[in-house]
C-alpha cells in the first residue's frame, strides 16, 4: 500500500454501490473508506474493514452559509451531524458556500464565518472537521461562491479554528486554477479532505484526461497530510476496472 489513504465516493457509482458485497469488493481493490454513503450502508461499509471519512454537513449547496437567513437551519442541521458523525467514527463534514447571487466576496467570507462560528465549538469538542468544499462554477455549479482556494484560505483563517479547512476538489480546482501541486503545497494546512475526477469530462484518472495524478498525489504525500483522498468521478466503462486504475494511479 502507497502513502496515500484512498476512499471512494459512493453517489457516482450509487447502483453498483448498493449491491450487498460492494463494500468488499472496495476493500480488495485497496481501498480503506467509502464516503458520503446513505446512513442505510454504514453497517456494511464497516463490517468490510472499511472507514467512514466524511459525510454532507447540511443540506442545499446551492443555498448556504453566505445567507444570514440560513444559519439557524444550517447551524441545526450542523449540530445534529456533528453528533452523529461523532458517534459513528466520522471524523469530517462537507459544508458549502452557497451561490453569490451578487454578494461581493469579502461578505460572503464574513457572513459564512459568522455561520460556521455558531457551530465551530462543537465541532471542536467533538473532534469533528467542518470542510468547506472548493467547487468550480465554471461548468458545474454556476455562481457558486467558493470557486477559489484564495477564498477559501481567507474563511478559514477568518475562523480561525483548527477544525474548519477546506475540501480542495482536485477537478474543481483544475478547472478554476490550475497549478495544483504548487497550490497544495502553500495551503496544506487548511486543506482537510481532498477529491478527484478526470477533467474535462469528471471521469476516470487515465490517459484521456489533464491531470497527471500520480504527481500530485506525490505532493500531497510528500506534504505530510494524513487525512483521506476520495475519488469522486463516474466511471467510463468497467467500472470495477475504472475504479481500480483511479486507484493504482493514486498509489504512491
Amino acid at each position: 500500500m502507497g502513502r496515500i489513504k484512498q476512499s471512494l465516493t459512493f453517489w457516482p457509482v450509487s447502483k453498483l454501490a448498493a449491491e450487498p458485497d460492494f463494500p468488499r469488493k472496495v476493500a480488495d481493490m485497496g481501498f480503506v473508506a467509502i464516503e458520503m454513503a446513505p446512513e442505510q450502508h454504514w453497517a456494511a461499509i464497516k463490517a468490510a474493514g472499511l472507514a467512514i471519512p466524511i459525510i454532507s454537513g447540511h443540506g442545499t449547496l446551492t443555498d448556504g452559509l453566505n445567507k444570514r437567513a440560513n444559519h439557524e437551519r444550517i447551524a441545526t442541521e450542523l449540530r445534529a451531524n456533528i453528533r452523529k458523525a461523532a458517534a459513528n467514527g466520522i471524523p469530517s463534514l462537507i459544508v458549502f458556500s452557497g451561490n453569490r447571487n451578487g454578494l461581493p466576496d469579502d461578505e460572503g467570507i464574513a457572513i459564512c464565518a459568522e455561520g460556521i462560528r455558531r457551530v465551530i465549538g462543537q465541532a471542536e469538542s467533538e473532534g469533528i472537521t467542518l470542510c468547506m468544499e472548493l467547487l468550480n462554477s465554471k461548468v458545474d455549479h454556476r455562481d457558486y461562491q467558493c470557486d477559489h482556494t484564495p477564498w477559501g484560505v481567507q474563511l478559514c483563517e477568518a475562523v480561525g479554528s483548527p477544525r474548519f479547512k477546506l475540501l480542495y476538489d482536485i477537478y474543481h480546482m483544475q478547472i478554476m486554477e490550475g497549478d495544483l501541486i504548487r497550490t497544495i503545497r502553500d495551503h496544506i494546512r487548511h486543506i482537510g479532505h481532498f477529491h478527484t475526477a478526470g477533467n474535462p469530462g469528471r471521469h476516470n484518472l487515465d490517459e484521456n484526461q489533464e491531470i497527471f495524478y500520480p504527481a500530485v498525489m506525490r505532493a500531497i504525500a510528500d506534504s505530510g497530510y494524513a487525512g483521506y483522498v476520495g475519488h469522486e468521478f463516474g466511471p467510463v466503462g468497467d467500472p470495477i476496472a475504472a475504479l481500480q486504475q483511479a486507484f493504482d494511479a493514486c498509489n504512491v
